[in-house]
């Protein structure tokens, strides 16, 4: 990986208290993996929130799992 003075930089933070390089790498490119992810599944619930047949049928669906847990 080639790195330019800002990414030195963040590396450099993240090593400051013993982290390995290698290890901070690997941590950031998990946390944007993971943060991309849950960006995606924002947007998801952002838009099926906005579709009102998604939320009619979220209704009837809950509606449906109170009445079986009732029993």
């Amino acid at each position: 990986m080639r790195t330019d003075t800002a990414v030195e930089a963040a590396l450099e933070t993240l090593t400051a208290l013993g982290v390995s390089r290698s290890e901070a790498a690997r941590q950031a490119i998990l946390d944007a993996a993971k943060a991309k992810r849950r960006a995606a599944l924002r947007e998801e619930a952002m838009m099926l929130s906005e579709d009102p047949e998604d939320v009619e049928e979220s209704k009837r669906l809950a509606a449906e799992m109170e009445a079986a847990r009732a029993w």
